[in-house]
């Protein structure tokens, strides 16, 4: 590919107010074009959908195996949003921490929960190599 490319994701809601007040009046995010049934943001760059379902929404009893989020290429701008979620005060499914200390796949890592059991995760890696690479070191997660 020559031109970059974004990222796009539907997500379940069934509130398009509390979904706009949770993403945009809290993390940031940028609401675009709108109905009652549904919300386009501009989520950090990348495009998230929340579309109305009138299906219950129930929380997972873990972050595995569904969630979602954004990779922060610069620390900073992963505690600046730590410290916006808790002026906030963001549900945190999972608190701040650091994973794999001292290893290649070392990252930030903290997971917010919206209100529609949404887990939204947001990291910072040390090395951007173990991103997508390092295919030698096995471990994904925390199972």
């Amino acid at each position: 590919m020559t031109a970059p490319t974004l990222f796009h994701l539907a997500i379940p809601v069934n509130d398009i107010a509390k979904t706009k007040e949770f993403y945009c009046d809290r993390l940031g995010a940028v609401a675009g074009r709108e109905t009652e049934k549904a919300v386009i943001l501009n989520f950090y760059g990348h495009q998230v959908v929340a579309h109305c379902t009138p299906e219950p929404l129930v929380p997972q009893k873990g972050i595995y195996p569904r969630h979602f989020g954004v990779i922060f290429t610069e620390e900073a701008d992963w505690f600046s949003l730590c410290e916006r979620a808790e002026n906030h005060d963001l549900v945190f499914h999972l608190p701040p921490k650091l994973r794999f200390a001292g290893e290649i796949t070392e990252h930030r890592t903290v997971f917010l929960c919206d209100p529609f059991h949404n887990i939204v995760e947001f990291k910072w890696y040390r090395h951007s190599e173990a991103i997508f690479g390092v295919k030698d070191f096995a471990a994904i997660g925390d199972r």
